[in-house]
């Protein structure tokens, strides 16, 4: 059976393929969000059956509860003082004792998490989104913008962020948020070095190439297309300088540019006590460090979790 040939079959084919092409990258970019999903999901469900996880997630939990609801149950007012109960050993009335000024150690202990859990986070928040942006930046336009903040970068990192954040706040003034503008910035400064590897690796492979390709703009692509996939690297981050950002401030404190009392706070207490442990006053400076010490550990075993989750 003869066939009839017409002079529109190339026009037909130049404009099917296209199509063709557009719905298979289509095609594509569901299975791959519908895969990054699931990825996502069986992530979430290692760190629910993760013991490591729950534990840091216990620990961290206890201390929000303290933070908000602790003056529900607190057992007596932390700035009250009763001269006649200095320094008194843990007791079925004090559990924790009294410190120097006849304050309840426990009630301190439990409203002082709460400037600590306000001031870390938000300096944390603050330090992950500066270094966000600065990593972008570094990493996907590199060159001049790249080799000026980098130097700047190196000079800051040369010093200990506790070290630069004294500087700071002894010519600003210690106040909350100075604490908070320091700190964040400090941490902002080396998370963008994780962020601009990170960037460093995704910008060469295809996806941006082809985004190049189809005239998108620099932070569109920066933002929107190589962003979640350094998402990983960036929360690991995030809980890696939580735990740096709570033990800066309770440093902080203890030097006298933190928390200023006689607002509870677990550094300016040990700071207040710690030279009574010679008189035998232990419990005045114990608990306090003891509460510094499990909220960073229980920070560090979700980050430790989070890290290996996403990294394997």
């Amino acid at each position: 059976m003869a066939t009839t040939e017409t002079g529109d079959e190339p026009g037909v084919v130049a404009e099917v393929l296209p199509l063709r092409d557009e719905m298979a990258q289509e095609a594509a970019a569901r299975l791959g969000a519908g895969s990054s999903k699931r990825i996502r999901r069986e992530q979430v469900r290692l760190l629910v059956r993760s013991g490591t996880f729950l534990v840091g997630a216990a620990i961290v939990s206890f201390w929000i509860v303290c933070a908000v609801f602790g003056g529900l149950f607190r057992p007596y007012n932390p700035l009250t003082q009763n001269l006649l109960a200095i320094n008194q050993p843990p007791s079925l009335a004090h559990l924790f004792g009294t410190d120097n000024l006849g304050r309840d150690v426990l009630s301190r202990v439990i409203i002082g998490s709460r400037e600590i859990l306000i001031v870390a986070p938000l300096a944390t928040l603050l330090g992950t989104l500066v270094g966000t942006v600065l990593g972008l930046l570094q990493g996907f336009y590199r060159g001049v913008i790249d080799a000026l903040t980098g130097r700047v970068v190196d000079a800051f990192l040369a010093l200990p962020v506790v070290i630069v954040a004294f500087l700071f706040i002894v010519a600003a003034g210690a106040s909350v948020p100075t604490l908070i503008i320091v700190i964040g910035l400090g941490f902002g400064l080396v998370i963008s070095r994780t962020v601009r590897t990170a960037v460093l690796q995704e910008r060469e492979l295809d996806y941006v190439a082809a985004a190049r390709l189809r005239g998108e703009r620099g932070m569109h692509t920066m933002f929107v297309e190589i962003l979640p996939n350094v998402l990983g690297p960036i929360i690991v981050e995030f809980t890696v300088r939580l735990g740096y950002a709570i033990f800066a401030v309770a440093t902080l404190s203890f030097l006298g540019f933190g928390i200023q009392p006689p607002t509870p706070d677990w550094g300016s207490d040990i700071a207040a006590t710690y030279q009574y442990l010679a008189a035998g006053y232990w419990w005045e400076t114990l608990f306090p460090a003891l509460a510094i010490a499990s909220l960073i550990t229980g920070v560090n075993l979700i980050g430790d979790s989070i890290e290996s989750v996403i990294i394997q």
